[in-house]
């Protein structure tokens, strides 16, 4: 297995002679509005695709958390072919469709496709009012023969169903969507640096690898921030922060002391 941090939440994965991009994103710095009242005005995408356009639209599947904007954009679902298979959470079905992709497949549970079994976890995209308008967010545990199980949580903070896909499923990597991105008001929507601390407690044995970062106008929390809050807590070994366009050999990161 190879995981590839395109930016932001897009990830280009490499399981079972597969390659499945996850939440892509695919348009150009800049040429999307920012979220409104957010202390970083800037427009969105805040980098751009430092990754080779071709690998990332000849791929065999996608797998979408959700569908906000900054997740799947129209870039994305004009530039990917229709004609390949889309995961999803039930939510999200006929959205996908009225873009014109043939093969849209929600998951409530779990499916296996290619060898490949996608197991759907649940989280909370914030707290309180905001978390309700967020609407429903899902994350995904992935595992294949020969392969280490994946969980990816998708858009969430620390919560109880993040902590039972963790117990569940014993993940040997989990990738997590850090960011702490936020509103003008509310908590964070996304993992703050407890959050992944308190990811790191609950699964010692699991490598964590946090993305979602420096993209989106909304994430107030940066990789060097976040790398000096692993270092103060002993987390660097077992905490890894990729760069854009960064690919990880996961047998070899597995490896690592």
């Amino acid at each position: 297995m190879r995981i590839q941090l395109i930016r932001h939440a897009t990830l280009l994965l490499k399981i079972n002679n597969k390659r499945i991009i996850v939440d892509p994103i695919l348009s150009p710095a800049g040429t999307m509005d920012a979220i409104p009242n957010v202390y970083n005005a800037n427009k969105n995408p805040l980098v751009d695709l430092h990754v080779d356009f071709e690998s990332l639209i000849n791929v065999d599947a996608i797998l979408l958390t959700h569908t906000h904007r900054d997740h799947f954009d129209e870039a994305a679902a004009q530039l990917i072919s229709k004609h390949i298979p889309v995961f999803c959470q039930p939510v999200d079905k006929e959205k996908i469709e009225a873009k014109g992709f043939l093969e849209v497949i929600s998951i409530e549970e779990s499916y296996i496709w290619e060898g490949i079994t996608f197991n759907r976890t649940q989280g909370q995209h914030g707290t309180g009012k905001i978390g309700k308008e967020m609407g429903l967010v899902s994350g995904f545990v992935i595992t294949a023969h020969n392969e280490p199980s994946l969980y990816i949580a998708g858009d969430t903070i620390w919560c109880p169903e993040v902590e039972e896909a963790l117990e569940s499923y014993k993940p040997q990597i989990t990738v997590v969507f850090a960011g702490a991105a936020k509103f003008s008001e509310g908590d964070p929507i996304t993992m703050t640096t407890q959050d992944i601390y308190d990811v790191c407690r609950k699964v010692p044995n699991s490598k964590v690898i946090v993305v979602h970062m420096e993209t989106w106008n909304h994430c107030t929390l940066t990789r060097s921030e976040l790398k000096d809050f692993l270092q103060k807590h002993s987390l660097v070994e077992q905490v890894y922060v990729p760069d854009d366009g960064e690919s990880i050999n996961c047998d070899s990161f597995l490896e690592e002391v």
